[in-house]
């Protein structure tokens, strides 16, 4: 009942915030040992760290084998084979053709988006698929294959074939754990691990204690990318198949008005805190040749999880706000940015990439002729560490779990919630639902950016809700 509820809130307001004339038609090198943590919860490594402890030779302390936290895949000699390359280079596909032809297996990525794609991939294929995910479980009666976002993966299941997307996340100081937690726990005869060449060196001597085979394989970008020379100059000069990349949704919105203040394009938008569904409908209507929404305006959420077809790429500036301070991008975030432009087979096969200031062309171009830095390590505090691991951020989960340590609710249900990071859900928690059940009970048409944001945030609370309902049905 709790699942039913809550998928027919975020139906409701899907269909609201999906249907807005207001959003259509208006002017990190690390990898963390925090996956202990998980393990001391989940219950088969409860059981191990139990016998461990009562073996006289527990330390809390010590996480410096983390690959014997996973009985099941350290009872396989499993070959894993790295997939790794620029953007549009071909490395997942042909990962996702093994695992087409596997008798079973899983695909772990790190968005719902990604998931989902799978999911239709393998179904069109003839191989029927689940699909789970924090927020969703559609399940094929008889599937042997499953597609799932990198935090539900099940490591107690065996696979012939698995496959891990986007593995540089392992640097991740929120959500790198349960890429780690993947890597050394899926329990499958093949794994196939796919991302950015610099984290070859760390996965290798991850991996070196495991007894595992590892195979790299390089790959080059299957679609030519060039740097321009000079900046866009003018907004005169934007053209369909352009997206223009900025990191605050103030000024996505500003853009967006600005180019369509021209009277020559309308503008699609994509950025993080829109429900994945919408992202999905905004893209289709960039890339629909027959659509008016012929130019794209978003924020980094770009560069994992959508298909584009985008000619040139236009920085409108190169610095970001990290949640910390605003800091320039790295290599690796212009790399895997720029790389969105030019699709293989598309209809523009060449992609281009520029700024709107003439002062980050120096740097634009230098990031695209450099290596992307080597992943390595990081450590924290007195916690002692294999010198490739580091320890999860954990600011926001500390901060949440003194919020829920005074609710009633057991140790397991607790920790979920820190893992979904919703203190300032919580915080709110006194006007949230009265708002969220007048806005359903009485739906409205929006025009102004605060009402959009508003059902944004009782979209991502009833997105919250999934999630914890979903992790505490999901058998490991």
């Amino acid at each position: 009942m709790a699942v039913a509820a809550a998928l027919l809130r975020r139906r409701a307001l899907y269909s609201a915030l999906a249907s807005s004339s207001w959003l259509h038609d208006t002017s990190f090198c690390y990898i963390c040992s925090i996956s202990g943590t998980h393990s001391l919860v989940n219950h088969p490594n409860l059981r191990l760290q139990r016998g461990y402890h009562n073996s006289g030779k527990f330390d809390l302390t010590d996480l410096t084998h983390p690959h014997i936290w996973y009985p099941n895949a350290r009872e396989k000699k499993r070959n894993v084979f790295l997939h790794v390359g620029p953007t549009n280079s071909g490395k997942t596909h042909n990962a996702l053709k093994r695992l087409e032809a596997s008798s079973s297996g899983v695909y772990c990525g790190p968005l719902r988006l990604l998931a989902r794609e799978v999911v239709q991939r393998l179904n069109k294929a003839n191989v029927p698929c689940n699909l789970i995910t924090g927020q969703e479980r559609e399940e094929i009666e008889g599937a042997k294959h499953s597609s799932v976002t990198v935090e539900m993966a099940d490591m107690t299941t065996e696979y012939q074939c698995a496959v891990i997307d986007e593995i540089q996340m392992v640097g991740c100081r929120s959500r790198g754990f349960s890429f780690t937690r993947a890597l050394l726990g899926l329990c499958s005869d093949e794994l196939h691990v796919c991302g950015d060449p610099a984290v070859v060196p760390l996965i290798q001597r991850i991996l070196e204690p495991t007894g595992d085979v590892v195979t790299v394989q390089y790959y080059e970008r299957l679609s030519p990318l060039v740097p321009l020379k000079t900046t866009l100059g003018s907004f005169s000069n934007i053209k369909a198949g352009d997206c223009i990349v900025t990191f605050s949704r103030r000024s996505i919105y500003m853009l967006k008005r600005r180019i369509e203040m021209g009277g020559k394009h309308l503008c699609s938008v994509v950025y993080g805190s829109l429900p994945p569904e919408t992202r999905t409908k905004q893209a289709t209507m960039f890339n629909d040749e027959d659509s008016n929404l012929n130019v794209l305006v978003a924020s980094d959420a770009i560069g994992m999880g959508l298909n584009l077809n985008i000619s040139r790429i236009i920085f409108s500036t190169l610095e970001k706000f990290d949640g910390i301070c605003n800091r320039e991008l790295t290599v690796a975030e212009i790399k895997q940015i720029a790389g969105r432009a030019g699709r293989y087979g598309s209809k523009f096969p060449v992609g281009e990439v520029t700024c709107l200031n003439s002062d980050h062309l120096p740097l634009l171009h230098s990031a695209l002729k450099s290596p992307s830095p080597i992943i390595e390590e990081r450590f924290l505090d007195k916690a002692k560490l294999s010198p490739d691991y580091f320890i999860a951020d954990c600011e926001d989960m500390l901060k949440v779990a003194a919020i829920v340590d005074e609710l009633p609710l057991g140790l397991y249900d607790k920790y979920l919630f820190c893992l979904r990071l919703i203190e300032e859900y919580l915080e709110r928690s006194g006007w949230q639902q009265n708002g969220r059940r007048d806005f359903l009970q009485k739906p409205k048409r929006l025009h102004q950016e605060y009402d959009a944001s508003q059902l944004r945030k009782y979209f991502q609370e009833i997105d919250m809700e999934l999630d914890i309902t979903m992790k505490r049905l999901n058998v490991r």
